[in-house]
Formats: structure tokens, C-alpha cells, sequence
């Protein structure tokens, strides 16, 4: 494949991604709320669930990233199944009615799309090194570019698709399931043979990524930079419905949150090419630090200066969200260019940030007599510790990654 031909294909990798961010990020903001508002599910319980279904992953996500290698002169019927897998899964989740109890139907189902998630990632990154190292000049960044770019936009999309279906029908997450399981379907046409596993280099395994010292500390630096945006997409609808007293506000919030990421994203990455990645995402991160800050401060009636926190946390979690990922990809193409388990790595560790806010602070809040609901008062201590957790939270754990990161010697992506 010459560099002119890789570069033509980068669009499906884009929608690609947004599948994959559709079935992320979003289940985390929608599904604990759609469960307790609509099954009287408790906090605690969907708290466990999360944490339980990351436990299943520190087994099963290197193994996926194991068994994708193995597949790798089939991945392309791999992917398709698990394209089915996810979509199917989707739609247990919110639109059939649950056939059992529903915190046993919700641990299923999740395991279930969180299982194809993971596959799917592990495979679809894994192909995008071999994609990138065929193209011209800095061929990371540019797919990074594209997929990041495309993921944010899905997420964008799956953030806000069940408010404004709520507008227009009667079950809005049953029309976001259905939805979903379309794209599911447009994404695997878009992606047929880029799954070529003549590009994909053999496995070097689990061993070469681990005993690399710049790998397991940028993964590390992953672990502590992604637990801000877990802690704070888990207590977003929370946090505007009850600290800022704004129920009906978290659509629009929400949109202009991931589209100031998507608009951003691009930007980012040019100015990486630039300047190199590592001083361009050390100064969103900070961005990051003085927009959670802000948040902190903010109470009831103020959506227009919590519409600014947004913008700014979104533009800086595009830089999350596309250099990191180039500066691991980059990596990973130094030391084990097949990249299956070092993205089955990736996967988990991104995951397991979003179980472990879960199952730390919904259970608080509901310990501390937090209850949801748009007709709900809850204690105003339970409000501030939801202010605290939302905002506070982030900024330690950020200051954390930008110290390690900040100490890490990086070569400039090629």
C-alpha cells in the first residue's frame, strides 16, 4: 500500500472511532442514571457492577489483545462479529426490558458490550500503528488526527442523541440503541479490507511491553490522566442537575463540552507536529487543572459560567484523547509494532479508570444521602461532596500526571 492509499482511507478510521467512543464513554454518563431513574437501581449496587466488570478485565483485556493476534489472518471476520456483539448488546441494555433483575440484566449486558469494546479497540488500534507507519512524514499524529477527531464527534453524538430523541419520542434510548446499531453496521462496511493482516507485523508479547520503561510509564501517565475525565463524565448529569440546579440543561452542556474536545483535537495536533506532543500536552493539562478549579466555586443558577468550564475542559481533554494515544502508538511501533497487547494494556487501563470512579464515588454520594432526580433535595453536604468529587478530584490527579509526565524523556513522534 503506497502513502497516497493509506492517507485516502483515513475517513473510515474516523467513523470507526466514533463507533468505539459511542460504546465508551457515553454508557458511563447515561447508563447509571437510566438505570436508577428508570429501575430504582441504588448507586451502590451499579457502582459494584462497574467495578466488578473491570476486575473480569484485568483478565480478559491482555487476553483479547492475545487472541486478536491469533486472529490476526481473520480479524477482519473477528471484527464483523464483534461489531454484531456490541450492537445486540446496546440494545439489551436500553431497549429491551429487563428478563431478569435489573442490576443482574445491567451487569450482563455491559459485559457484553464491554467485552466486543475491548476487542474491537485492541484490534482496530493494533491495525492503526501498521496503517501509520505507511504513510508519509509524521503518519502517527495524522491518523491520530482523523481517529481521535472522529471518536470525539461520536461521543459528541451519543452524549446528547437520548435528550433530543427525548423530544421527539416517547423512549430515547431505545432510539439510541437502534441508532447505534446502525453505525455499528456503517463503521464495518467503511473498515472492510483495512483489516490485512500483511501489514501487521508478528507479536512480540506482553513481556517486551511491560519490561519497557518509557511504555509502562506512559501507561502509568494514561492510568492518572484518564481517571480526571472518568471521575468527571460519571458525576456530569449528577453535577448539573444538582450543584448547578439545571436539570434540563445537561444536553447542551454535554454537547458543548465534546464538541469543544472535537473542535480542539485537530488543533492539538497540528500544534504537536510543531512543537512536540509532550509540551503541547503538558499545557492542556494545565488548561484542565484551572478549568476543574473553576467548577469548584459554582452553585446553583450557574449555567453560563459552568458553559465556559466546559469549553475549556473539552478543549483540553482533546489533547487527552489524541496524544497520548500517538505517543503510546509511537511506542509501541519502537518496541512491538504489532501493538495487540500493548493496546490490550491501553484498553484496560482506560477502562478501569471510569470502573474505579464508579465504584469509589457513587457509592459516597450515596453515603452521604445523595439522591437523583430532578424533583429530589438532597442534603446540602451531600451537594458539596458532589462539587468536591466532581471538580477537586480532577485537579489533584491531574497535577499527578503532569509531574510524571513532565519527568518523562520523550522522543518526538516520528
Amino acid at each position: 500500500m503506497t502513502a497516497a492509499q493509506a492517507t485516502r482511507r483515513l475517513p473510515a478510521y474516523a467513523l470507526f472511532a466514533a463507533l468505539l467512543a459511542c460504546a465508551g464513554l457515553p454508557i458511563y454518563i447515561h447508563a447509571p442514571k437510566f438505570y436508577v431513574d428508570e429501575y430504582g437501581v441504588s448507586l451502590t449496587a451499579l457502582g459494584a457492577v462497574l467495578f466488578g466488570l473491570r476486575l473480569l478485565d484485568v483478565v480478559q483485556d491482555p487476553l483479547l489483545g492475545r487472541l486478536s493476534e491469533k486472529l490476526r489472518n481473520q480479524r477482519g471476520l473477528a471484527v464483523g462479529i464483534g461489531c454484531a456483539v456490541i450492537a445486540s448488546a446496546m440494545i439489551g441494555l436500553f431497549a429491551v426490558a429487563p428478563m431478569t433483575t435489573p442490576v443482574l440484566w445491567f451487569g450482563i449486558m455491559l459485559t457484553l458490550v464491554f467485552s466486543a469494546f475491548s476487542f474491537l479497540t485492541i484490534c482496530f488500534y493494533a491495525q492503526g500503528v501498521a496503517k501509520a507507519d505507511k504513510m508519509a512524514g509524521q503518519g502517527h499524529l495524522r491518523l491520530a488526527r482523523w481517529r481521535e477527531t472522529g471518536g470525539l464527534l461520536g461521543v459528541c453524538v451519543a452524549s446528547v442523541a437520548p435528550v433530543g430523541l427525548g423530544i421527539v419520542m416517547n423512549a430515547p434510548f431505545a432510539g439510541f440503541a437502534v441508532g447505534f446499531a446502525v453505525l455499528s453496521v456503517a463503521a464495518a462496511l467503511a473498515m472492510r479490507g483495512e483489516w490485512v493482516s500483511v501489514d501487521v507485523p508478528e507479536s512480540t508479547g506482553f513481556g517486551t511491553v511491560l519490561r519497557d520503561p518509557l511504555a509502562r510509564r506512559l501507561l502509568f501517565i494514561a492510568l492518572l490522566n484518564a481517571a480526571p475525565v472518568a471521575v468527571s463524565s460519571t458525576l456530569f448529569l449528577f453535577y448539573v442537575e444538582s450543584a448547578l440546579g439545571a436539570p434540563g440543561y445537561e444536553g447542551p452542556l454535554l454537547l458543548l463540552f465534546f464538541l469543544s474536545a472535537a473542535g480542539a483535537a485537530p488543533v492539538w495536533g497540528a500544534l504537536a507536529e510543531r512543537y512536540g506532543a509532550q509540551q503541547v500536552l503538558l499545557s492542556a493539562m494545565l488548561l484542565a487543572i484551572f478549568a476543574f478549579g473553576g467548577a469548584l466555586f459554582l452553585g446553583v443558577g450557574d449555567v453560563w459560567l459552568f458553559a465556559l468550564v466546559c469549553v475549556a475542559s473539552g478543549a483540553a481533554m482533546g489533547a487527552d484523547l489524541t496524544l497520548l494515544p500517538a505517543l503510546f502508538a509511537t511506542r509501541m511501533a519502537q518496541i512491538s509494532p504489532s501493538a495487540a497487547e500493548g493496546f490490550g494494556l491501553w484498553s484496560f487501563v482506560s477502562k478501569f479508570t471510569l470502573a474505579l470512579a464508579a465504584v469509589i464515588l457513587l457509592p459516597a454520594l450515596e453515603t452521604a444521602g445523595y439522591v437523583s432526580g430532578a424533583a429530589a433535595s438532597p442534603p446540602e453536604k451531600a451537594v458539596d461532596l458532589l462539587r468536591l468529587l466532581y471538580a477537586g478530584v480532577p485537579c489533584v490527579l491531574k497535577l499527578a500526571a503532569i509531574f510524571l509526565l513532565w519527568r518523562t524523556k520523550l522522543e518526538r513522534p516520528a
